[in-house]
């Protein structure tokens, strides 16, 4: 009974190896989204705060990688120091996804004061020139997200841009994307998107934290399986001096 136990473990073990491959490159790629994502919202964000999640779980994806490698064959092998090498490397990035969960709470809460404190600045900075990177990313954000103003079109009239142009109109890219020839009139407000940008900002970047946050809790889950079934090998492995002599070629009476 415990040797058969012992064989699904082990066989257990080599699949969850497998799948920590397959979770490296699923970890380092939700990380590279929150960088590319930062790249284009970095207007509405005074500190670099977000990126840290997205760090932390490149740096686990990376080690999760490793730890494949080193589990498979330390499995195969029963090796009992790559084992024990295997469940310590393990539980650190364990630990190293719980600070990604609980970072990626606090952050997500910060989102919503960040984006209030800086959209108006960002806005004001808009001068419709495509080369200025806060007019590039106000026009990134309208076409993507469907939105016009801070909380509607209407708030573009409060803005040194709207003031200078003198045409009663707002950028085009507040336009609805099935309009044709929308000039941006506000004399049309039907062509325009009607909900503003703040909302859903707030909305988009926190439902990247929960990308993450939901992604490091999933492995973290697969993580606490495979390390109790490497105890396990592990604990066969030291303690029963059967298996140890049919492994070394001994005999047992």
């Amino acid at each position: 009974m415990g040797q058969c136990g012992l064989i699904s473990s082990k066989t257990v073990l080599v699949f969850l190896n497998l799948i920590f491959w397959a979770a490296a490159g699923i970890l380092c790629y939700v990380g590279a989204y929150v960088f590319v994502t930062y790249d284009d919202y970095e207007h509405f964000f005074e500190d670099v705060y977000t990126l840290i999640p997205g760090v932390i779980i490149i740096a686990a994806g990376t080690l999760l990688f490793i730890i494949g490698l080193i589990g498979c064959c330390a499995t195969i092998r029963e090796s009992r120091c790559g084992l024990a090498t295997f469940v310590v490397i393990l539980l650190l990035v364990f630990v190293t996804e719980v600070v990604v969960v609980v970072l990626g709470y606090i952050y997500r809460a910060k989102v919503e004061d960040e984006v209030d404190n800086t959209i108006a600045n960002v806005f004001n900075q808009y001068n419709g020139t495509s080369p200025d990177s806060a007019s590039r990313a106000i026009d990134y954000v309208q076409r993507q997200l469907h939105c016009c103003g801070i909380h509607n079109y209407s708030e573009w009239e409060n803005t040194p841009w709207f003031s200078e142009t003198k045409n009663n109109s707002v950028p085009l890219s507040c336009c609805r994307s099935y309009v044709f020839n929308c000039t941006g009139s506000m004399n049309k407000p039907e062509d325009l998107y009607s909900e503003g940008c703040e909302a859903l900002v707030v909305e988009k970047l926190q439902e990247i934290m929960m990308y993450v946050i939901w992604a490091a809790l999933a492995f973290a889950t697969i993580q606490l399986l495979g390390m109790l079934c490497a105890c396990i090998v592990l604990c066969r492995r030291t303690r029963d001096p059967a298996y140890e002599l049919l492994i070394t070629g001994g005999t047992y009476a």
